[in-house]
């Protein structure tokens, strides 16, 4: 892993930083192909916007790329980490009058997933560990993850590659790591985020795709119960572009058309580091 506190090479973070106190902060996780960020724009928007949301300064965007350019050139395939904190801001939750934020950028490589969770699909299950109901925070890509952290504790099998997660009601809102989609009688359908979880950027992606396919989509909120009445399901995120679900607990799934011709979009527009259109036919 290499990185770049505001702009330096071997920097470090004090340990006083809100951030590490109370997970005062915004980060995006954003996929690297042939030294290049994608979808940049997406994340910049929903970077700023949780910044806006939290009431917290906004860095310029010609620094922050040209910082993510440096960190990024020469990767053929990774994973970029933008995290930008509140600051210093002394024992207490009160922020400083004004926040000295900080950017904190790091490459990661991109993790080593087989090919078969892209064309097979994946195994998930259910987690125990549910979503607080928030609007104040729903859609947002926070420092506090330790609802999501507690979930990935549920299971250690290599077999499982994601769980599911409902809010207090029952209702299915995401997973861990990635929003999930369903598709019934041929209608395209994913969780609401008004009142918890993360709005994926591939999320918007694939809601923009399917417009253009002319595939009818929705917003719905509907317990666990109901997505698993779907003819397909798979999941998304930055990193992953579309998963086909296969298996949820005992539950089994095919992989779909509608699935693998949003699969073949992403690939043809390339919005993620993911598999050749060969490898999905």
């Amino acid at each position: 892993m290499s990185s770049l506190i505001n702009g330096e090479v071997g920097a470090t973070l004090p340990a006083a930083d809100r951030a590490t106190q109370y997970g005062d902060a915004v980060f995006e996780t954003i996929a690297v192909r042939q030294g290049r960020p994608l979808l940049w724009e997406r994340h910049w928007w929903r970077l700023t916007d949780g910044l806006t949301r939290l009431k917290l300064p906004q860095p310029k965007q010609a620094l922050l790329r040209a910082e993510a350019e440096q960190l990024c050139a020469g990767t053929s395939r990774g994973v970029l980490k933008v995290l930008l904190t509140a600051g210093v801001g002394g024992r207490g939750y009160r922020r400083p009058d004004a926040p000295n934020c900080q950017r904190i950028l790091s490459l990661h490589p991109y993790p080593d997933y087989s090919a078969d969770l892209w064309t097979e699909g994946v195994a998930v299950r259910c987690c125990q560990m549910q979503l607080a109901r928030q609007p104040a925070l729903a859609g947002l890509k926070h420092g506090n993850r330790l609802e999501q952290v507690l979930a990935r504790a549920e299971w250690t099998s290599p077999e499982i590659s994601e769980g599911l997660m409902c809010d207090t009601d029952g209702n299915l809102i995401e997973g861990t790591m990635s929003n999930v989609f369903a598709v019934r009688r041929g209608k395209l359908l994913t969780p609401s985020l008004e009142q918890c979880g993360v709005a994926g950027i591939m999320r918007e992606c694939i809601l923009e795709l399917a417009v253009d396919l002319g595939v009818e989509s929705q917003v719905e909120t509907a317990p666990l119960e109901t997505w698993l009445q779907a003819d397909e399901l798979f999941l998304s995120n930055s990193v992953i572009g579309i998963w086909p679900v296969r298996q949820v607990d005992a539950q089994e799934f095919r992989t779909g058309p509608l699935s693998r011709q949003l699969q073949n979009r992403i690939i043809e527009q390339g919005l993620a580091p993911i598999p050749t259109a060969s490898a999905l036919e």
